[in-house]
């Protein structure tokens, strides 16, 4: 008989709970403890919140320990292209053995109870991680903060709040401040929580719950700084000023995620030098990312081909302002969006910058939104749209126009994986 693969045993683990999101520790505790609580021995770990940027400012994190020679695991969702990009051990993505077995071993000590996929795979995680050396352990939040699956961590060695908008209010809350009050729940107790740029009402909040358990707060704006100038990033805190070359991944809104992690870095003792390889050695794909290689990249010709899998209207503000940044090029849009988001808030930013957007369905998605709808809301924001029954016919379309645009892919990680796994 053919010993199951980890893409079999994660099918199985779809069917063990009736709903995708069910937010609730208790599941995850039960299981955790019949591994033998693995989440109790963890390299130190540091825990990571927020609505945008986690995934920049843990890449850029990674980096800088890195950098200073340590070793790191790191936890982050959804994947792109495949469910081992997920679980990065000591630098290296999972291997097919090592996941197929943390995996298997999860589904056998779940003895069948209902859990849902987010959270057996995160036990498989914390498993994989309990296993092989590292110096430091990076977890990222999947949804909130104080119900998701990672926050079984008593004692992390920090935790990173980044900033926080309004994105899945029918899990969260309806208002900033009960969104921000589900994201503070990963502060701990005396635990160092270093906070990126807020709003005000979500800022009082996070104050709030870290003075309750007594956490030492580093906040954007109060106790460190980070900006442009000169086409350089200026970091401050109390600990002086840092000149540092600006941050790899694209955007003045990385500014601010790269401050963040600086932040982090300088709170755990790490030097200039890991400061400078986490914005220089970072790398995290889909976000403002350009494809230069690839069958899609060869079908665009002449075109600029980009990728972006940001999906709310902070995300959107930030793309609007990296298109307003970059050299005038007429700008079209490839989207494609959940019906669960904010469609209108998105592309509201981004009307100024594009000169038409083509809606498609992301494949293989029940969430999709129909490109249809995607196209009227558009249309709604004041872009020229149309409706496209793929990735590919939308490009064609577009360069048959102007060979030589700047094309967006956007609105969607779903849609950046699926480019991803078919451009690869």
């Amino acid at each position: 008989m053919t010993a199951p693969t980890s893409d079999l045993i994660l099918e199985r683990m779809m069917a063990l709970h009736p709903k995708i999101i069910d937010l609730t520790l208790d599941r995850m505790l039960r299981l955790l403890a019949a591994l033998g609580n693995p989440q109790d021995k963890l390299p130190p770990v540091i825990h990571i919140a927020g609505t945008n940027g986690k995934g920049s400012t843990q890449a850029m994190i990674r980096a800088g320990l890195e950098a200073a020679g340590k070793t790191v695991h790191a936890y982050t969702s959804p994947h792109l292209a495949r469910f081992h990009e997920r679980i990065r051990l000591a630098g290296e993505l999972i291997s097919e053995d090592a996941l197929t077995a943390v995996l298997d071993e999860c589904y056998a000590a779940n003895g069948g109870e209902n859990i849902t996929y987010f959270e057996i795979t995160t036990c498989a995680a914390l498993l994989a991680f309990s296993r092989t050396p590292a110096d430091y352990t990076l977890l990222e939040v999947g949804l909130g903060g104080r119900l998701d699956a990672t926050n079984v961590i008593t004692n992390p060695a920090a935790t990173v709040i980044t900033p926080v908008d309004l994105d899945h209010q029918q899990y969260l809350g309806e208002t900033l401040p009960e969104i921000a009050g589900e994201k503070a729940g990963i502060i701990k107790r005396r635990v160092p929580c270093i906070v990126g740029p807020q709003q005000e009402d979500g800022l009082a909040v996070i104050e709030a719950v870290a003075a309750r358990n007594m956490a030492p707060l580093s906040v954007y704006g109060q106790h460190w700084h980070a900006s442009r100038e000169a086409g350089r990033m200026i970091y401050q805190d109390e600990q002086g000023l840092l000149d540092l070359p600006l941050p790899i991944l694209p955007g003045l809104h990385q500014v601010q995620n790269a401050g963040g992690a600086i932040a982090t870095l300088r709170a755990l003792g790490f030097d200039a030098a890991a400061c400078e390889g986490a914005v220089t050695n970072a790398q995290w794909p889909a976000r403002m990312q350009r494809l230069k290689t690839g069958p899609l990249v060869k079908a665009a010709g002449q075109a600029e081909l980009w990728l972006d899998g940001g999906h709310n209207p902070a995300a959107g503000v930030a793309l609007a302002t990296v298109l307003d940044e970059l050299p005038k090029v007429p700008t079209y849009l490839i989207c494609g969006m959940l019906n669960t988001k904010d469609i209108k808030g998105y592309l509201r930013p981004l009307a100024p910058h594009v000169t038409a957007l083509h809606a498609v369905s992301i494949p293989g998605e029940a969430a999709t939104l129909p490109a249809a709808t995607t196209a009227q809301a558009a249309q709604a924001v004041g872009m020229t749209a149309a409706e496209a029954p793929d990735v590919a016919t939308a490009l064609q379309s577009i360069i048959g126009q102007d060979p030589q645009a700047r094309v967006l892919i956007c609105g969607s990680l779903y849609l950046a994986g699926n480019i991803l796994r078919s451009n690869g």
